[in-house]
């Protein structure tokens, strides 16, 4: 899976997390409104049964509306002990606690009971002795208590859509104008590419001599293969099954014999072929921008080392140099379009080669380690054919 398919799959899955939570939240205001109709169905009822109890003031229809407002409670846990703080009585409590009023989890039910006390809430009831009610929060409360946190939560996935939506288009708009750019670079080079070559014959032919002809080749053979990277930058490349390790080195003999000789220059890899799905034009640039950015890293003069190790599914190249080193704050930002360190640089190297080994190689691609003032290690992971 390419990295904007996963980027398009995670701005899926939070937007539907966010309806999901929107669909919960609506649903659990609609069953709150049925406990507050039932509840206020229920507080009328005693309003009645106690203005009754007034304008009637026997004993027994006062101990009746008690009894109305204790029994009626639908929402709220309560426990009703006796003076020696036996459970007698119980509402709203888990039915594997307390069921019909027999305790059925002697510890779990003291437990809770406690836990009732210590909120300070208690009234007292008669019926034919004096009992003590402890309650709790009710249901209601306990639900309406996450409704900010839910709130939160929407707001914050919202801004995340609306966040990961923006950086997608911005994105989205640099890749099609870089593509774009790439191309008609391409297309630029190869008008002045096809006249350097008739020249070439022509120098030929005017027995120039065949050394200086054989050089000159090589760099319009290298100019060819420049516009051929850039043409492939916003299509999907062709991949095939190469040698690793001689794909590197040619890259890596190439660069050397064109660089300072006040770089040392280092190259270790196994004696066998590693076979791996490359395209050769996009590959060679990889290598020759890690090279390049160690080069200026060192500033023209240092240690430059390519190794390739091979593992089991795996084959990883690191390229290390004695440059100034990359501070671990940047780590991730050298990846980024447009961000460089260079007074000149536009920003592109590294963001173009992260582009390659991933996107196009599925490969990773990450600073392996760096120190300040001793140098950097970039690495290449790629999967083995």
């Amino acid at each position: 899976m390419q990295i904007t398919d996963k980027r398009t799959l995670t701005r899926w899955i939070i937007i539907i997390a966010s309806f999901a939570l929107v669909l919960f939240i609506v649903w659990n205001t609609y069953y709150l409104f049925q406990i507050f109709k039932k509840e206020e169905h229920a507080k009328m009822q005693l309003w009645a049964n106690a203005t009754e109890a007034i304008g009637s003031p026997t004993e027994d229809k006062a101990l009746l509306t008690l009894l109305d407002i204790t029994e009626s409670n639908t929402t709220i846990p309560i426990i009703l002990t006796n003076s020696e703080g036996k459970i007698k009585k119980a509402r709203n409590v888990d039915e594997h606690i307390i069921r019909n009023d027999t305790v059925i989890d002697h510890e779990a039910a003291y437990k809770l009971l406690e836990e009732l006390k210590a909120s300070d809430n208690k009234l007292t009831v008669v019926e034919g002795e004096v009992m003590y009610g402890y309650y709790g929060n009710s249901t209601l409360l306990n639900v309406l208590k996450y409704y900010p946190l839910a709130l939160g939560l929407i707001i914050l996935l919202f801004g995340a859509v609306v966040y990961n939506f923006y950086r997608a288009t911005k994105a989205g708009a640099q890749n099609r104008l870089w593509a774009g750019m790439a191309k008609e670079t391409a297309h630029q080079i190869g008008t002045p590419l096809s006249s350097l070559l008739g020249w070439i014959e022509i120098m030929r032919a005017d027995d120039v001599d065949a050394t200086t002809v054989a050089e000159v080749e090589k760099d319009v053979m290298r100019l060819q293969t420049i516009a051929d990277r850039f043409s492939k930058i916003g299509s999907e490349p062709i991949l095939e099954k190469l040698d690793v390790v001689s794909e590197t080195e040619r890259s890596f003999q190439y660069l050397k014999s064109r660089a300072s000789r006040q770089v040392a220059f280092t190259f270790s890899a196994p004696n066998h072929a590693i076979p791996v799905m490359l395209n050769p034009e996009l590959h060679s640039w990889t290598i020759e921008n890690l090279v390049k950015n160690a080069i200026d890293a060192m500033k023209g003069k240092g240690t430059l080392d390519v190794h390739i190790e091979e593992r089991e599914r795996y084959v990883r190249i690191k390229v290390t140099d004695s440059g100034k080193g990359i501070p671990k704050t940047q780590f991730r930002k050298v990846f980024e379009p447009g961000f460089t360190t260079k007074r000149r640089g536009w920003g592109l190297g590294l963001s173009l080669t992260k582009r390659i080994v991933v996107e196009y190689h599925k490969g990773r691609i990450k600073v392996a380690q760096s120190e300040i003032g001793k140098g950097t290690t970039m690495q290449i992971n790629l999967d083995k054919a």
